[in-house]
């Protein structure tokens, strides 16, 4: 059924914005294409229109829009921006899609000298917001690593009140149409959801990763990038992925995935979580594990397996721990196994084990086993599907129903 459009409140990125608004550093957003970015900056405009801000003081240019182009070089843009900024006053300057401004880094500095400038800039691609982007802006900036929707901005999206009797459909709703706000926004069935998450892929893929990185074989980019979203979950090397796709008759060499996976990664319709040795306290560098930005998007592009569930399942916690400001590795335990997430935020550490069900003993003995291994008291939780005996205390780790976890506040 056809849904009225509604405007998605995201609140915790609203509060970034406001925490942050006029003070004089850079402000850069960044995340995967259409996870709503540019409605981010419009509901922060809104806001600033409701509290005294005249819309005199706001610039905003989306360079995604044509009637923009004129303006993607730097000087050009410079040139129309000083015109527009009043004196007297602060002036707020969002830059959307900035990228496709060439030396962007020259106007966005000569803005922020500016003792009344309040600047804003958004990106897709990860180059845009780590190495390079900490190269060319040198420390000047703070950064709101943005996500499509979570659990919780969805059923808030819906008018759902949790209740016990629709949450677990709203969550299927979630994993299968996906939550990209447009998706929630529209109210798209399930063909149409499919058929979006498509075109989005089809956009990162072409734009963020094809055009960057000038890869002239992208059925072989295809190919890694369908093996990587189908082996979500799973520990990953580029040789077992050169290796798979040669024994299925598409050759294509190491350093070639190696490079992909970059560019993937880059353009963040993946995310890596590297392992983490627990007792040692050491980052490891080979075979770490990756997530789709959305399960959705994962689901349109291959065919799952019921099997799948536990992995899918780890990949939404994966983001929300993400979402949450935690650094995400996969725990490392030698002989006694592997701690699915070690979730680190400043000083904070946390272990999450992640299953869709612990109601047979067996499986309950072995998500518990690792954790019991860790000599430390940091918090230890299992996360599980299960509504009967949903929560307990197993000597200090705590399970609970993951969707419980995901509505938190």
């Amino acid at each position: 059924m056809q849904m009225p459009e509604r405007r998605i409140e995201r609140t915790n990125y609203l509060d970034w914005l406001i925490r942050w608004k006029e003070r004089q550093i850079i402000k850069v957003v960044s995340g995967v294409r259409r996870c709503g970015k540019s409605t981010m900056f419009d509901i922060f405009r809104d806001y600033l229109l409701e509290n005294g801000v005249e819309p005199s003081q706001i610039i905003l240019l989306n360079f995604e829009d044509v009637e923009y182009e004129w303006l993607t070089n730097y000087r050009l843009l410079y040139d129309y921006i000083k015109p527009l900024l009043l004196p007297d006053k602060m002036n707020y300057v969002f830059l959307d899609e900035i990228q496709h401004v060439g030396q962007f880094e020259k106007t966005v500095d000569s803005l922020f000298l500016k003792k009344n400038c309040d600047v804003y800039i958004t990106g897709s691609n990860a180059y845009f917001m780590s190495g390079e982007l900490a190269t060319l802006l040198s420390g000047r900036y703070v950064e709101l690593k943005m996500l499509p929707l979570s659990f919780r901005e969805f059923c808030s999206g819906l008018g759902d009140r949790h209740g016990e009797t629709r949450r677990m459909a709203s969550f299927d709703l979630y994993m299968t149409n996906g939550s990209f706000p447009y998706v929630l926004r529209y109210g798209l069935d399930a063909d149409e959801a499919r058929e979006y998450m498509r075109d989005v892929y089809n956009a990162v893929l072409l734009k963020d990763v094809v055009a960057r990185l000038k890869i002239p074989d992208v059925n072989v980019l295809e190919n890694v990038t369908k093996f990587m979203l189908h082996n979500i979950g799973n520990k990953i090397s580029s040789t077992k992925i050169s290796n798979t796709l040669k024994s299925g008759g598409k050759s294509v060499d190491q350093k070639t995935v190696d490079r992909y996976l970059r560019g993937l990664a880059d353009s963040l319709m993946l995310y890596e979580a590297p392992r983490y040795n627990i007792k040692g306290r050491q980052f490891l560098t080979t075979q770490s594990k990756y997530y789709a930005v959305d399960v959705a998007l994962r689901n349109a592009l291959v065919r799952g397996k019921d099997s799948d569930v536990g992995h899918i399942l780890e990949n939404i916690v994966f983001l929300e721990l993400r979402r949450r400001g935690h650094d995400v590795y996969v725990g490392q335990m030698g002989d006694a196994g592997e701690v699915d997430f070690v979730a680190i935020r400043s000083e904070e550490v946390s272990y999450y084990q992640v299953a869709a069900t612990a109601l047979d003993e067996e499986t309950l003995k072995r998500e518990l086993a690792p954790l019991r291994k860790i000599n430390d008291n940091h918090p230890k939780r299992l996360l599980t599907l299960d509504e009967v005996f949903s929560s307990a205390n197993y000597d200090g780790i705590l399970k609970r129903n993951v969707l419980d976890w995901l509505l938190d506040e």
